[in-house]
């Protein structure tokens, strides 16, 4: 575990020049009291100092001098909005040459210092101020998928800095990853992996209660709530009971048990996230029960408490006979949990991925979000780049998320866009938000390749402000960790914001995903997952490819609201980024920009790896104009990303072409 050489990623402030350096920033008044505005003190405080290249002493009373303020008014005036947000709220104003941040609470205060802090190295002060902000979302979860052994599923940068060796740990780096989870606006943090095995089942217990005391603690201290993921079948594993039948008497006690132990130990606790019923995790459907009997039995051991249950809705049929063409995958998670609306308890959350499969580069938003409308929902998105390149690849991700918040569900008629949905204003809720699964690990940078950090602070601030554009984010980031000089900002801005449509290029085309390395899930396999069992088929043949998804195929399109289920279920209206997830679409097709689908397919993957060309030759040009060690990261990722993207497109070329017979028109280089 590296706990000694790390970045600050977008907290490395720089000092700034003497003429944006206001005399007010160096007297720092905190009016108020608590833990968390404490922190927003010393956040002041430690970033100010870095800014202004001196130490900075925070005061407790008012001052005759100019000074920045920093105060907590529970009577702030806010806009109309659920309380969830209301609380939130923060503004920033400039009075007599003082400036004044005014938080609703402690946690909204913290916000708004971490709003001034970065106004002020933006430069931004003066076009903002005054200034009044909520947030989009309630609840903005960041979903660890580490395990106590130190490895991370999913992770693609390093090892753990939670656990090594079924023991954990805290130190600095602990500290500086709550801080740096705060900076963007996270209010809540699930410290372990979906999949429960055996020693994290023991997470609830005194084994490690001490040590999850500490981090939640720390994490309070930000304004954080510290969740954990559990075993649905713990109390037979930890309790030698013979089921975990949500509706058996023994269970329920052994839960309320738990629960009640948990927060005599960390009062401040925010509850579980639970996956069960999937990929082999035990749960309810194994006594007959439903997920609303599942998800309500831990909801009513924590509801006492303030506890809440997030339920994953990622529940599908893992052993599917490749040759069933009716069975699919898309359409689980609304066939499981569409008949269970207005039976969860208040404190669930049902957990929902962006698209009804699993994290591909292109799929439909999901139809729960445009079903449900009496159960709250958190739509979840992963910011680990398992299916987009694995933080080898670029891939900027919020224009994909951007595209998935702006998605109108047509749940009560036109504008019920996802964003609305899970920020709670479509249906009056406040329990909703959205969740990450995060990118990070040990490794110096903390994600890997130091580009994939525009993810993690990109999905922070979108779930803060999704008013904010993809390109507004990316330059926040660029500014903030890499340079704030044009011969940076131009070149780096522009690589991230194309990264996405780059990467789909040369990946699985037109939406039909899983062209992927099976279990891996970096690089081509086309038919690596054509025969398997987990519902991930592209049904290619010499005629075609795509899935049938429509009434006459699988019947996935009947579960959108109109105009969504009839302009999907039409091959001629379908959005054709989306054709071959909705279609078994002929080679010889005409796509609306005058190309065959075949000579898409060819195109797109020459283009693909084209444009990676471009993007290294352009990363190049920043050599001495950025850190040595970011440079050099970076570089080598595109070294890889370009071998990556050379071999999908020979692959894919390759295949279709063996398939199908016909010949790229522009004459170019395809493996027979």
């Amino acid at each position: 575990m590296n706990t000694a050489n790390y970045t600050k990623c977008w907290l490395d402030y720089k000092e700034l020049p003497e003429a944006r350096k206001r005399a007010c920033f160096y007297y720092p008044v905190l009016m108020t009291g608590g833990k968390v505005a404490d922190t927003a003190g010393e956040e002041y405080c430690t970033s100010m100092a870095q800014m202004l290249g001196e130490p900075v002493e925070l005061l407790g009373e008012a001052i005759e001098e100019p000074g920045v303020y920093m105060e907590v008014d529970p009577e702030l005036e806010v806009p109309d909005c659920e309380e969830a947000l209301a609380f939130q709220t923060f503004m920033i104003s400039e009075v007599e040459g003082s400036m004044i941040i005014t938080g609703k609470s402690q946690e909204a205060l913290l916000q708004g210092v971490f709003a001034f802090v970065r106004m002020v190295y933006l430069g931004e002060l003066d076009e903002k101020l005054p200034y009044s902000f909520t947030p989009t979302m309630p609840l903005r979860i960041m979903n660890h998928w580490d395990d106590m052994d130190g490895s991370i599923e999913r992770g693609y940068s390093g090892q753990s800095f939670f656990y090594e060796d079924y023991k954990m740990f805290y130190n600095h780096r602990t500290e500086t990853y709550a801080r740096l989870m705060a900076s963007i606006g996270t209010n809540a943090i699930v410290i372990n992996n979906v999949n429960v095995h055996e020693k994290e089942t023991y997470l609830i217990t005194d084994v490690y209660l001490g040590m999850v005391k500490k981090y939640a603690e720390l994490f309070g201290r930000y304004g954080i709530k510290l969740f954990l993921s559990v075993n649905f079948a713990a109390p037979m594993e930890l309790g030698n009971i013979p089921v975990s039948d949500p509706l058996d008497a023994a269970v329920i006690r052994w839960w309320e048990e738990a629960v009640k132990h948990i927060y005599e130990v960390i009062p401040e606790f925010g509850g579980f996230l639970v996956k069960a019923d999937s990929e082999g995790r035990p749960g309810p459907f194994t006594y007959g029960r439903t997920h609303a009997d599942g998800a309500n039995m831990l909801a009513r051991a924590l509801a006492p408490y303030g506890g809440i249950v997030v339920w994953r809705c990622f529940v599908y049929n893992c052993g599917q006979d490749w040759r069933d063409q009716k069975t699919d995958r898309a359409r689980a998670a609304y066939d499981h949990f569409m008949a269970l609306d207005g039976k969860f308890d208040d404190n669930v959350i049902l957990q929902i991925k962006n698209g009804p499969m699993d994290f591909q580069v292109r799929e439909p938003v999901s139809p729960l979000f445009g079903g449900l409308k009496k159960t709250n929902m958190i739509l979840e998105v992963q910011i680990a780049q398992e299916y987009t390149g694995q933080q080898i690849d670029l891939c900027y991700l919020i224009p994909m998320w951007k595209e998935i918040l702006s998605f109108d569900t047509y749940g009560m008629g036109e504008g019920t866009t996802v964003e609305r949905v899970v920020s709670g204003e479509c249906y009056g809720q406040s329990l909703c938000g959205i969740a990450g699964v995060i990118n990070t690990g040990d490794d110096e940078n903390w994600t890997g390749n130091d580009l994939a950090a525009a993810n993690l602070y990109g999905f922070g601030r979108l779930a803060m402000d999704a008013s904010l554009s993809a390109e507004q984010i990316a330059s926040e980031w660029t500014r903030l960790s890499l340079g704030s000089s044009k011969d940076v900002t131009e070149v780096v801005v522009p690589m991230l914001c194309g990264s996405w449509g780059t990467y789909e290029k040369y990946n699985a085309p037109l939406g039909i995903g899983w062209m992927v390395t099976p279990h891996y899930h970096y690089g081509p396999d086309i038919d690596g997952y054509e025969y398997d069992r987990w519902g991930t088929y592209h049904r290619a043949d010499l005629h075609g490819i795509g899935v049938d998804r429509t009434e006459k195929g699988t019947g996935y399109v009947s579960q959108y609201n109109e105009p969504w289920c009839s302009i999907y279920g039409d091959l001629g209206k379908c959005p054709e980024e989306l054709l071959l997830f909705f279609h078994h679409v002929p080679y010889t097709y005409m796509l609306k920009t005058g190309k065959t689908l075949i000579q898409h397919i060819y195109d797109t993957h020459f283009e693909g790896v084209q444009e990676v060309e471009t993007m290294q030759r352009n990363w190049n040009t920043l050599k001495s104009k950025i850190s040595d060690r970011a440079f050099s990261c970076v570089a080598e990722r595109f070294e890889r990303q370009l071998e990556n993207a050379r071999e999908w497109r020979d692959r894919v070329n390759t295949y279709f072409y063996r398939k199908c017979g016909i010949e790229d028109e522009k004459g170019r280089k395809i493996y027979p």
